[in-house]
């Protein structure tokens, strides 16, 4: 799952600059979380790999909390739960600790946290300064490609994004340097001011403590 984050989320989440003005940006339909709201879904990541004839499939949900972090549960075909905060990184498979990383230890952490809340609310400045961005389509379906503006960065190990969206951001396939892909499909999103709880409140929680 951290190859996802470290995919996705180093690639979708780490793009370059759309324009300011919403009339420009096909993606300006977007719904925007601010700090206070609360972004829950459910997710289907499927990786295609050089020697698999099919993908590799999980499934699962996530919470996006502004400010506190990302919680990432993997439900099938392995329970792995993921928690990136500001903090660093936190991993559990079948409930016991597998990973712990303060971000002072992952210089790509703190990057790649920005770049995905980013990515999954609308606010792509914080891509800007790594991708060049092509953009199509309108406010209601739009479709975002993003090549990475230093090919041979090692911290962007990605040769192409491509994120599709409406309200909210739909699909994303991120493409890396040796053919192999990840393609996270979004599904059951929702916005609200309801305060993360329980196990999600409880990762929140821990690793803000990294």
């Amino acid at each position: 799952m951290t190859r996802l984050f470290a995919l996705i989320l180093a690639g979708l989440l780490t793009a370059t600059a759309l324009p300011t003005r919403a009339a420009e940006s096909p993606s300006s339909g977007m719904s925007t979380i601010v700090e206070g709201q609360v972004l829950r879904g459910r997710f289907v990541q499927e990786r295609f790999l050089k020697g698999f004839q099919a993908p590799l499939k999980s499934e699962g949900r996530f919470l996006l909390a502004p400010g506190r972090g990302l919680v990432w549960r993997a439900e099938t075909p392995f329970a792995v739960t993921t928690v990136m905060s500001p903090a660093g990184l936190l991993q559990e498979v079948r409930g016991a600790e597998t990973m712990r990383l303060p971000a002072g230890r992952l210089p790509f952490m703190s990057k790649l946290y920005t770049m995905l809340g980013g990515a999954l609310t609308g606010d792509w400045k914080a891509l800007e300064s790594a991708f060049a961005v092509t953009r199509e389509g309108d406010a209601k379906a739009w479709r975002l490609i993003l090549t990475p503006l230093k090919a041979e960065d090692p911290t962007t190990p990605i040769r192409e994004i491509r994120v599709k969206g409406g309200r909210f951001v739909e699909e994303v396939e991120v493409v890396k340097p040796d053919g192999d892909r990840d393609r996270l499909i979004f599904l059951d999103q929702s916005l609200s001011t309801e305060p993360p709880a329980g196990e999600d409140a409880q990762s929140l929680s821990a690793a803000g403590r990294l």
